[in-house]
């Protein structure tokens, strides 16, 4: 075996390490999260809240939001601040306080997991890179390359959300949950050892065609995540204002959650604004396609899950626009295009044999 082979496998050695050691990360930071969400309580910023729009069902009344400051290491109610988010005709509820529940332990938790969240991405990155070095070419010529890739962007997108300041902290225990299942598949049944890729998928279009679609599926996944959690949401803000009783594992979870109204307008904002690059994602694997094969468009499976896929989301931006069919009727259409992007991701490359098969799974 020559030195750059060594060199190579040695570098392939290392990623799959710094895969695995990511995995034990994301386990911790999985606990953590848990930690959160049970050590954390409903507090009195969370009662307070719920007091103060306790009568403010309708769409006159604006919603209150009580923000914590910590003054000593107690936390202490700051002037409520008063925001209106939803549209005309719609309830006015104000955002939970969080999973942590507004509370300074369960807060702590919190942190600790985020932290942990931004190590094992840290390591699971370099992993990726590793396995770049190795096989010398773009790390998403296969699919365990591809899921390791795409778990490292959505979680890379959600600390970006955290990074912005925006409230996304209740993404991380179903985030990390996926990663963790995502990764445990990579590693079980699509291990694939780093080889070179065939002629037609080697060209500089593996990088901007592939990384498009990798980061569209992880920005599509954590809007995917908000519009289940608005479903979730908006039955337990429905079931309050007809005089409803939830159980008290139902309070502890839904009223820490953002409102339906602002679950609903992230869920909305993060697929309309990946849907543009989804467009370009098709049309650069196009051009590709004319590239390697001679052809633009085969309706190959590939090619018409992807086309599907598109259509799905298309339908749902239209939706939203369109009396009648806003709130839950556009929501279960974002989850069927979403799960039309899962098939194309996971059902086309081990269950249907199409010219994109060849890369292996």
């Amino acid at each position: 075996m020559s030195l750059a082979a060594e060199t190579n496998e040695s570098l392939a050695r290392m990623s799959d390490v710094l895969i695995y050691s990511s995995m034990a990360v994301y386990t911790l930071a999985f606990f953590a999260h848990i930690a959160e969400w049970v050590l954390g309580s409903r507090s009195k910023v969370g009662r307070t809240a719920a007091a103060l729009t306790a009568t403010d069902t309708t769409a006159a009344a604006p919603a209150v939001t009580v923000q914590v400051k910590q003054a000593g290491g107690a936390a202490v109610l700051d002037r409520p601040k008063v925001v209106t988010r939803s549209a005309a005709g719609t309830r006015d509820v104000p955002d939970g306080p969080g999973a942590a529940g507004g509370t300074v332990q369960g807060d702590l938790y919190g942190r600790i997991a985020v932290s942990l969240t931004a190590l094992a991405f840290l390591v699971e990155a370099t992993g990726v890179v590793f396995r770049a070095l190795a096989v010398q070419r773009a790390p998403w010529g296969n699919m365990y390359e591809f899921s390791t890739t795409f778990s490292t962007v959505a979680v890379g997108a959600y600390l970006g959300f955290l990074v912005a300041r925006k409230n996304v902290r209740w993404l991380g225990l179903p985030l990390v949950t996926t990663v963790l299942l995502d990764l445990g598949m990579a590693v079980t049944w699509l291990k694939t050892p780093s080889d070179q890729l065939v002629p037609a998928l080697d060209s500089y279009w593996l990088w901007i065609h592939v990384s498009t679609a990798i980061f569209c599926g992880a920005v599509f996944y954590l809007g995917a995540v908000a519009t289940l959690l608005y479903l979730f949401r908006d039955s337990y803000e429905n079931k309050l204002a007809t005089g409803g009783n939830p159980g008290s594992f139902a309070r502890s979870v839904m009223e820490r959650l953002p409102s339906a109204a602002s679950l609903d307008k992230f869920s909305y904002r993060v697929n309309a604004a990946i849907f543009p690059l989804w467009t370009f994602t098709i049309i650069a694997g196009a051009i590709w396609a004319g590239d390697a094969w001679g052809r633009y468009w085969g309706w190959d499976a590939k090619e018409v899950w992807s086309f599907i896929t598109w259509v799905g989301y298309a339908a749902y931006l239209h939706a939203r626009a369109t009396a009648g069919w806003k709130g839950r009727k556009a929501a279960y259409i974002a989850l069927i295009a979403f799960a039309c992007f899962l098939f194309n991701y996971y059902g086309v490359n081990i269950f249907v044999t199409s010219k994109h098969s060849y890369a292996g799974v």
